[in-house]
This record gives structure tokens, C-alpha cells and sequence, in this order.
């Protein structure tokens, strides 16, 4: 009987020992000592999560950075590829504005018919001025027949054939046109030479040649149709012991940067060069 009073008396302590911590508690009694007894456990635990995230980070490393080299190869092939699509598109809209202004001068011009053609390569030669386009005979292309931008005169076609011709520039040491000056209506020669350069010939000491002056294609000759812009003066030659004065011109198209050109089809050169009387023998 004592042996249960004992135990049930200590019960009954243990029982009242926390009924008086949980009415602390739930009074707010217990919250500061609460905080100073937890906090060396708090640091234990943050320090220890310190230490698991170090390790976790170190062995994870060499599979991210695998992973973050492999996304910037993808990044960096996707960065070229558009970029050339932004190029290749920016070509193609210089392409269409040069077509559609080709189309804009064709269609100015409503008694001509044309064949619009692509430049598609140069004469390596530093003293030929050539450029060969991706039309030919197929496309009803033959020798002679002139070649025009929306700026002007070209030049004309020399060889052809089935898919591609050879344009000879005007600046070619061996393109002579025969030209007009619409100022005056005098008719002059317009040479290339061997350095690139255009030079106007021929022309009469009687006429007031000045920089400036607008040059045109004539019919003489036989070889281009009337009416062509070719280029304006920009210097003049003139002296009293020669027939003829010079000057040199420069053409209204751009040669080093043609892409694409307009053969006008429905003019065929007329070759006079039988008509033309041999010069007499020297005695």
C-alpha cells in the first residue's frame, strides 16, 4: 500500500510538473528561455546545412558546368545561324529593291523589251573590264545587243552562250560608243582606257566643252539606240595645236557594284564597218 502511494504521489508530481510548464507556455512565460535554450541548437543546424550544401555544390559542380558549356555551344550555334539568316535576308531585300527598280525602268521605257540578268562573275584582268551575267542565247541574248541599269549605259553583249553571256563595260579599253552632248547636241566618241577611266573624243574646238555636262548615247554608229544616259564631264582638255579637245567622264553606273542588269533584246547592232572606205595607201 505505501509502495502505491509512492508511485502514484510521484505520478501526480510528474503530472502537476507539466501541467505548470504547458500553463507557462500557453501564458508566454517560457519564450525567452525557449529562444536561449534552442539557440546553440539552431546554430548547430545551420551550420551543419552550411557544410551539406557546400559538399552538395562541390560534387554537382563538374556535372553543371558540363551542362552550362554545352548550352553555350547551343546558344552560340543558334546566335551564327540567325545571323546569317539576318544577312542572307538583308541580300535578299538589295536584291529585290534592285529588281524592282530594273521593273520600274523597264516599264518606263514601254517600246524596249528586256531580259533582266544577274551578275555572276568579273574579268580577273586589271586591264579588261568585263562582268558575265546568267542569261544567254537560251533567253534570246545575242552579241551586240546594249545593256542598261536604271542609271544608264552598261555597256553591250560581246560573247554568248546557251545560259550566260560576256558584257563589255564601257570603260573597256575597247568599248568606243558614240555619243551626244545634250547641251549642244554635238557628237563626240566616248573611249575607255586601260586604267578604267571613260574619256570623251572627238569633240570640236568650236564648242564650249565645261564640267558638268550631260552625256547621252546617239544613234551614229549603229551600235546603241538614242537617248541612253551615259555619264557627265568632270574635266576638260583643251588645247589650240589639236583638232579636237578631251575630256574625261565619269559614267553615271557604279561598275564595281552591279549585281543585276537589263539586256535590251529588241535593239540588234548594226556592224557598218563594211560601209566605212579604206583609208589610201601610204605612198
Amino acid at each position: 500500500m505505501i509502495a502505491f502511494l509512492q508511485q502514484n504521489w510521484r505520478v501526480g508530481v510528474l503530472v502537476l510538473f507539466i501541467l505548470g510548464i504547458l500553463a507557462l507556455a500557453l501564458g508566454g512565460y517560457l519564450g525567452p528561455a525557449l529562444r536561449v535554450a534552442s539557440s546553440p541548437l539552431l546554430a548547430f543546424q545551420g551550420w551543419l546545412s552550411t557544410r551539406y550544401l557546400s559538399i552538395y555544390e562541390s560534387l554537382r559542380s563538374p556535372q553543371d558546368m558540363a551542362a552550362l558549356r554545352q548550352k553555350t555551344v547551343l546558344l552560340e550555334a543558334e546566335n551564327a545561324r540567325l545571323q546569317g539568316q539576318v544577312i542572307q535576308l538583308q541580300q535578299e531585300l538589295k536584291d529585290t529593291e534592285v529588281l524592282y527598280a530594273l521593273l520600274k525602268f523597264a516599264r518606263s521605257r514601254p517600246n524596249d523589251t528586256y531580259v533582266a540578268a544577274s551578275v555572276i562573275g568579273r574579268d580577273p584582268s586589271p586591264f579588261l573590264r568585263y562582268i558575265m551575267i546568267d542569261k544567254g542565247s537560251d533567253d534570246g541574248l545575242r552579241r551586240g545587243m546594249p545593256v542598261v541599269t536604271v542609271e544608264g549605259l552598261v555597256g553591250r553583249v560581246d560573247a554568248v552562250i546557251s545560259n550566260a553571256a560576256r558584257i563589255q563595260l564601257i570603260n573597256d579599253p575597247g568599248s568606243v560608243v558614240n555619243v551626244t552632248i545634250t547641251s549642244t547636241g554635238s557628237e563626240a566618241v566616248l573611249a575607255g582606257t586601260v586604267t578604267g577611266d571613260v574619256m570623251l573624243d572627238m569633240v570640236s574646238l568650236e564648242i564650249t566643252l565645261k564640267p558638268g555636262e550631260v552625256i547621252i548615247t546617239s544613234a551614229l554608229g549603229g551600235a546603241f539606240p538614242a537617248g541612253i544616259l551615259v555619264g557627265q564631264v568632270v574635266g576638260v582638255r583643251r588645247l589650240e595645236t589639236e583638232l579636237f579637245q578631251t575630256a574625261s567622264v565619269q559614267p553615271v553606273v557604279d561598275f564595281s557594284n552591279l549585281r543585276a542588269v537589263l539586256v535590251v533584246t529588241n535593239f540588234s547592232a548594226v556592224d557598218i564597218t563594211p560601209l566605212i572606205p579604206d583609208e589610201p595607201a601610204a605612198p
